[in-house]
């Protein structure tokens, strides 16, 4: 039983990348039931553009206060209180009756889980080593990328057993799994878990008491982040481009039945699990071998980003099912190997303060998840055509590839604060990465 035993440092990794994975498949099965109740209910594409991002607004808000949140009161009770939100608001969904109904379901939704990344980040800055960050967030949100491919086959699944509704419930019940679950295996310190060993404590942060903050530390350090935030709105924009309309995209596009489409939609998402995996890997790698934390986040972010926008272009030019496939998927695969990188980030810039750090650049950066649906549905019902917003969605590209230059993840805040002037940050920051 000892040998089946997780270590517990693993056990609270396991525990959220389950809560990545869940999270995800609720934030994106609507897209998949849209196509069965969007003729039930009477909606056209631009009322489900803004069904897609009423999620965002509360979500956005909520990244803010929920990254305070988690650095104040702890990330064990911040994602219990958010996962039975989110848990009913799932359930909810399975009840709307119209327009109005499906909008208020998702604005709880957005409610309930706009704290739970930047509390995770919180979590993480303790239970996980500085130089295993980018791998943790990597294989985090390979866990929810596992989710957003396996979302459509599973509400379609449940659609067929059952009905749209039903796949609703489910997937609430099994979010109040996971709350259960979290409350019984999470400690705030890890040295309060009945199952640490010496050995893990020893490769983890040592602990640090948050101090106070004087007066304006919240906007400084928003300053501070705020090239990080715009970066992360463009791998925002593609990301939820993708989450929201594949399936219709490929419906509509190539006249695929439904279940085609979901194929082929999970086979894009499958390459987002492979990126998020890979840029985490790759940037933790970077940061071991040459000690250089702009070359290991920065530097990759501007790669990845350029090499997404090539593969928008033959999606654009060449107009066949399959092409579309390979090259979506690719674009797809290179925009999440920026996650790993761009999550490090706000524990590299502000480990005590992790969870606002983080929060403020998700919440800034998710944004996008409000615009890019509802522009995408503009278009396909007045164009007929999706590629401007393609091309669009390339131009958003290149300009994240000009401000990535501009992050600095190797400053830490506390010199940002200590010490104002530009020069004097840089030069002792770039001395902290070996640069």
């Amino acid at each position: 039983m000892k040998r089946l035993s997780l270590k517990a440092t693993t056990t609270v990794l396991v525990m959220l990348c389950l809560m990545y994975f869940i999270t995800y498949v609720d934030r994106v099965n609507i897209s998949t039931a849209a196509g069965q109740f969007k003729s039930e209910l009477g909606l056209s594409n631009t009322q489900l553009g803004i069904i897609f991002s009423a999620f965002a607004y509360p979500y956005v808000i909520f990244q803010f206060i929920g990254g305070w949140v988690s650095d104040r009161f702890g990330a064990r009770r911040t994602l219990l209180a958010c996962a039975a939100i989110w848990a009913v608001a799932t359930a909810l969904t399975g009840m709307a009756g119209g327009f109005a109904s499906l909008i208020a379901a998702r604005l709880l939704l957005g409610l309930g889980e706009g704290a739970t990344f930047p509390a995770s980040t919180s979590a993480m800055a303790s239970w996980i080593a500085r130089d295993k960050r980018g791998m943790a967030q990597g294989i985090t949100h390979s866990s929810a990328r596992l989710g957003n491919a396996i979302a459509p086959m599973l509400v379609v699944a449940l659609m067929t057993a059952f009905n749209w509704r039903l796949s609703f419930y489910l997937l609430g019940a099994m979010s109040a799994v996971w709350l259960v679950l979290w409350y019984l295996t999470y400690t705030e310190r890890p040295v309060d878990h009945p199952r640490i060993t010496r050995a893990e404590l020893d490769k983890l942060p040592p602990p640090t008491t948050r101090p106070v903050d004087p007066r304006g530390t919240w906007m400084r350090l928003y300053k501070r982040m705020a090239p990080i935030s715009a970066v992360y709105f463009c791998y925002n924009w593609i990301l939820w481009l993708m989450l929201d309309w594949m399936p219709l995209y490929f419906m509509h596009t190539f006249h695929l039945n439904i279940k085609k489409a979901v194929v082929f939609t999970s086979g894009v998402f499958v390459a987002g699990v492979i990126g998020d995996l890979v840029g985490g890997m790759v940037s933790d790698r970077l940061l071991r071998r040459t000690g250089n934390v702009k070359r290991a986040r920065s530097h990759l972010v501007a790669v990845c980003m350029a090499l997404t926008a090539l593969s928008l272009v033959p999606v654009v030019l060449l107009h066949d099912p399959m092409i579309s496939l390979i090259f979506l998927g690719a674009a797809m695969f290179f925009n999440e190997m920026n996650i790993g990188p761009m999550w490090a980030i706000p524990m590299d810039v502000a480990y005590d303060r992790s969870g606002t750090a983080s929060g403020i650049m998700s919440g800034t950066g998710f944004t996008a998840a409000i615009v890019s649906p509802v522009i995408a549905g503009l278009v396909a019902d007045r164009l007929h055509s999706w590629d401007l917003t393609f091309v669009l969605s390339i131009g958003v590209m290149i300009f994240g590839i000009m401000l990535s230059f501009f992050m600095r993840p190797n400053v830490p805040f506390s010199n940002d604060a200590a010490q104002p002037s530009g020069g004097s940050q840089r030069k002792e920051g770039d001395a902290l990465s070996g640069a």
